[in-house]
């Protein structure tokens, strides 16, 4: 099947692609607004981890490290913990953690149905973050700050010790030289070593007090305005598009399922006979006989008259039948009588529905005695066959309807009817009930030359057709064709003007 074959299913099927969106997209609205709206609001913190002065790849890979150890550590339990009991929460909302690619900076983001709560879950996060630092970093055990400022103080005390002794040598003993020598240099070695210590506890000093202003808060979290879930946008583009791809699976769904035929190729193909008659659709106006005004109509009925009288063989008598009822079979009968008188042979139509006639409505005339009065009551076959505003179309009507029509149409007196009308007239038109309602056409395929299919495009089924083909051919029938009925129109138009019909 090519392209065309699959656009013509979806034109075709529209109306249920547009329901099949339609329905999802009010779906999609309804289930949008009974959603609870999600906040989300995000602290950013920085991370600084790297002094001032050149900076190696053990320093990126340090900064790796704690940029990595913060993230973890601001999901952990203890943390979570700390955090509902300052929050007052039995239960968090979700909370995402990550750091920003290519720089020191980590952003907490909260979701929750409340932008108060979300930002102030947020913001607590990131402060406990900054006031338990020194302790996540450090653990519990005693800093370095504080074993140097133990150091420093010991050594305070030795070195005043040793100043001491010094002075108690240089004021009790001035004599002994050596002594005061020897302390002399005991207390300037005590004080090198205090003033060793005391630089190291400089540089400690110095980088605990970096390390406890090494995390802190860049932008704090706000309360939102709009909610970050459900996205209405999102939400009803991608119903659409669910929309789509769910009718159009259902397209193809119903298209797989259904036996309706839809084209004439479809048709052709199970039917296995050729299109004598490609009728396109009529309105209302266009049924009437001689008021046409659809050129590709015109068209359609001349060109199936000239298939029926370009056959090989000689066409006196023709049954007009279709698998259902509403059809169409009745209208193209009529208009197809009408074509054929135009050409200027005599034509008589025989309405053989002798249960739901349409023939006298459709050329206006009575009836009062038709086809049930001649096989019932005798009535003469010239006198029941109407003379009609045509001059060369005359109506056998149904009559009045019988009670027992099924065995008027078996009757042998039919054979002799048809016979005596194809012996007066050019060509007979009968007009049968559908075949797959009643077996009226059936006992008439027999009597007639040939046998007309009508199949109306978008109501008949293959199955229907199928089933009409087999009985037909029980009885031996010879087919002429198939009529289609609502054919498309691919006409061209160059040479569609008004003309004027007068009656025959």
């Amino acid at each position: 099947m090519d392209l065309r074959h699959y656009l013509a299913i979806l034109w075709r099927r529209k109306l249920t692609i547009t329901i099949t969106v339609v329905v999802t997209e009010i779906f999609v609205v309804i289930g949008t607004l009974l959603i609870v709206p999600i906040y989300s609001t995000t602290t950013t913190i920085r991370i600084a981890s790297a002094s001032s002065g050149s900076i190696s790849s053990t320093d990126y890979m340090y900064a790796d490290r704690l940029m990595n150890t913060y993230v973890k550590l601001a999901t952990t339990i203890p943390v979570l913990d700390e955090l509902k009991q300052r929050i007052g929460l039995s239960k968090l909302p979700t909370i995402k953690v990550n750091t920003v690619p290519n720089t020191e900076l980590i952003q907490i983001t909260v979701e929750h149905s409340n932008p108060i709560t979300a930002s102030l879950i947020a913001n607590s996060l990131a402060e406990i973050l900054i006031s338990q630092s020194r302790e996540l970093y450090t653990g519990s055990e005693e800093s370095s700050l504080e074993i140097i400022s133990k150091q420093l103080s010991s050594m305070e005390e030795e070195v005043n010790q040793a100043r001491n002794e010094y002075m108690d040598m240089v004021t009790k003993n001035p004599e002994d030289e050596e002594g005061i020598q020897n302390a002399q240099q005991m207390l300037d070695l005590k004080q090198q070593m205090y003033a060793t210590i005391l630089s190291q506890y400089e540089q400690t000093r110095l980088r605990e007090s970096l390390r406890a202003k090494m995390i802190s808060v860049v932008e704090p979290a706000i309360p939102p305005e709009k909610p970050a879930k459900p996205s209405k946008i999102i939400n009803i583009a991608l119903g659409f598009l669910v929309g789509v791809v769910g009718g159009l699976g259902l397209v193809f769904l119903v298209e797989n399922l259904d036996t309706t035929l839809f084209t004439t190729e479809q048709i052709e193909t199970i039917t296995n006979l050729p299109s004598i008659g490609k009728v396109p659709l009529l309105k209302k106006r266009e049924l009437i006989l001689g008021l046409r005004t659809n050129f590709a109509a015109e068209e359609s009925f001349r060109l199936l008259r000239t298939n029926i009288r370009s056959l090989e063989f000689p066409v006196r008598s023709i049954l007009v039948t279709s698998a259902e009822p509403k059809e169409g079979k009745s209208t193209i009968t009529a208009h197809l009588a009408y074509t054929i008188a135009q050409s200027g042979l005599k034509v008589v139509v025989v309405d053989a529905d002798l249960r739901i006639p349409a023939q006298h409505k459709l050329f206006n005339i009575n009836n009062n005695i038709g086809l049930s009065s001649v096989i019932e009551q005798g009535t003469n076959l010239l006198v029941a066959t109407q003379y009609t505003k045509y001059q060369s179309i005359r109506v056998l009507t149904s009559g009045p309807i019988p009670t027992n029509p099924s065995e008027l149409i078996e009757s042998p007196q039919l054979k002799d009817i048809i016979k005596q009308l194809s012996e007066t007239f050019d060509m007979v038109i009968i007009d049968t009930p559908a075949l797959l309602a009643v077996s009226d056409a059936m006992a008439l395929a027999p009597l007639v030359d040939m046998v007309a299919f009508v199949i109306c495009r978008f109501k008949t089924s293959s199955k229907a057709v199928q089933n009409i083909q087999t009985r037909l051919e029980l009885v031996k029938s010879k087919w002429i064709g198939v009529i289609i009925n609502q054919a498309e129109e691919k006409f061209h138009y160059y040479y569609n003007k008004k003309k004027t019909f007068n009656g025959i």
